[in-house]
C-alpha cells in the first residue's frame, strides 16, 4: 500500500470513529458496506464490548457487512423486525456541496438506499477526496438491473447519452448483487440535472435502482488533513 493510500485510509478511520459518537445505547442502526463503513462497525464494536454502548443492534446492507458482524459479535437485526431506524453509517463514492451522494461501488446500492430511507438520520462518512462539485466527472453512476433483458436496459441508458458497462468480477463473470442482480456502470459526464436522470431511472422497468442517492443526507463527516468536519443538513421532505 503506498503512503497515499494509507494516509487516505487513516483519514477514513478518523472520520469513521467520530460517526460512532452519533450513536446511543438502545439504537437499531443501519451498517452500511464497504472499507470505510467498516470501520465504523469496528469502532463500534469496541464501544460495545468496554460497555461504553449497550443494546445497539445493527441491520447489514450486504452479505459482507453481515459477516463481518458476526465475526466482531456485534448483534444483528432485520429491516422486517424494525422498519424505522435510527440511523444508518455508511460511506460514499462521491458527495456534492448540497450532500447528494453516488453510492454503489460495492454494488450494495439497492440495500443500502432502503436502509438510508428508512433511517432518521443518514450519516455518511468520507476523506476529503469524495468531495465534487458536480457528480459524475470522476465516477461512473452504478445502475442496477434484472438479469433477464439487462441489455435493452444498456440500450435505454446509452439512449439518455452514458457509456453503460456491465460490472464484471476479476474472473471476468458478470458482477452479481446479493440480490442476483447485475450493475451497469454508467459513465454520463457531469450531471447537470441529477434529479431528472433519477426519475428517468426509476420510470425505467427492469431498472431496480440507481447509485444517486438525492436528499437523503443528514450528516456529513469529512476527514482531511485539516481534521474531521461534521456538517448536518435537515432532510428533504
Amino acid at each position: 500500500m503506498s503512503s497515499d493510500e494509507q494516509a487516505r485510509r487513516e483519514l477514513q478511520r478518523a472520520a469513521a470513529e467520530r460517526a460512532i459518537e452519533c450513536v446511543e445505547s438502545g439504537m437499531v442502526i443501519g451498517l452500511g458496506s464497504g472499507s470505510t463503513a467498516s470501520f465504523a462497525q469496528r469502532k463500534l464494536a469496541e464501544e460495545l464490548a468496554s460497555g461504553r454502548l449497550r443494546d445497539v443492534r445493527g441491520v447489514p446492507s450486504s452479505e459482507p457487512t453481515a459477516a463481518l458482524a458476526r465475526e466482531l459479535d456485534v448483534p444483528l437485526a432485520t429491516l422486517d423486525d424494525h422498519p424505522q431506524l435510527d440511523l444508518t453509517v455508511d460511506g460514499a463514492d462521491e458527495v456534492d456541496p448540497e450532500l447528494n451522494l453516488i453510492k454503489g461501488a460495492g454494488g450494495a446500492l439497492l440495500r443500502e438506499k432502503m436502509l438510508a430511507e428508512c433511517s432518521a438520520r443518514l450519516v455518511i462518512v468520507v476523506d476529503e477526496s469524495k468531495r465534487v462539485r458536480a457528480h459524475g466527472v470522476q465516477r461512473a453512476l452504478p445502475v442496477e438491473v434484472v438479469a433477464f433483458g439487462w441489455r435493452a436496459q444498456q440500450h435505454y441508458i446509452e439512449g439518455l447519452g452514458a457509456r453503460a458497462a456491465l460490472r464484471r468480477t476479476a474472473d471476468g463473470d458478470p458482477f452479481r448483487t446479493d440480490n442476483g442482480n447485475l450493475i451497469l456502470d454508467c459513465s454520463f459526464g457531469a450531471l447537470p440535472d441529477p434529479e431528472q436522470l433519477a426519475a428517468r431511472l426509476c420510470a425505467r422497468a427492469g431498472i431496480v435502482e440507481h447509485g444517486l442517492f438525492l436528499g437523503l443526507t443528514t450528516d456529513l463527516i469529512c476527514a482531511g488533513p485539516g481534521g474531521v468536519r461534521h456538517e448536518t443538513r435537515s432532510r428533504r421532505a
